[in-house]
């Protein structure tokens, strides 16, 4: 049984009203695309709820508590603070909120960076992130619009997305964002040289 209420008053205490409302947009874009993908609504709903239950954790608490848990940062998490939300997340999830469910685990983790071999959850939740009925970025039209093509249309155009933005601000590349792109373009070759042999 997942305590709704109780994730609920935790985030109204955690988060900014406005991080708070964004988190609810996540869930409720989640659970539309989970069904959407036949993927499990409880486990979208949940890791949707919480994606961003340390985004607003004083930074200098939040490196700190990644520091003291067993995951080393890599050179991009070191001179990224926008991604130790994410790391710090899972971590708080596992550890004090005590989930145990990987996939949903998986699925904070990796929203921002995406990654090699997500699931459709892990998917589902990152594509919710950047298409929650919240977001008004430029293009945010056209996310949503390939996120409901195809799970794997819409990673491709939001990954590319996120790397021209990235490489056009001189910030560093995740290499879990490089190994999801080239895995995304790989299958996209594979699939388009399957159709030319036939």
């Amino acid at each position: 049984m997942i305590p709704w209420q109780e994730y609920d008053a935790l985030l109204r205490k955690k988060l900014s009203p406005k991080r708070y409302r964004h988190s609810v947009a996540v869930m409720e874009r989640a659970v539309e695309l989970a069904k959407r993908y036949g993927v499990d609504v409880q486990k979208a709903k949940l890791a949707g709820l919480l994606h961003d239950v340390m985004k607003n954790e004083d930074k200098n608490n939040l490196l700190q508590f990644i520091r003291n848990s067993d995951i080393l940062l890599s050179v991009a998490e070191k001179n990224g603070p926008p991604l130790w939300h994410a790391i710090g997340g899972y971590l708080y999830v596992r550890d004090v909120l005590k989930i145990e469910d990987a996939d949903v685990l998986n699925a904070i983790r990796y929203h921002t960076t995406g990654r090699a071999g997500m699931s459709k959850l892990e998917k589902v939740v990152y594509l919710a992130d950047l298409t929650s009925a919240d977001r008004d970025y430029e293009d945010v039209e056209e996310a949503r619009t390939r996120s409901e093509e195809g799970l794997d249309v819409g990673m491709r155009y939001s990954i590319n997305f996120l790397i021209c933005d990235l490489v056009k601000k001189g910030n560093m590349l995740h290499q879990d964002t490089v190994d999801c792109y080239n895995e995304l373009i790989e299958r996209e070759l594979n699939k388009n040289g399957e159709k030319t042999k036939e």
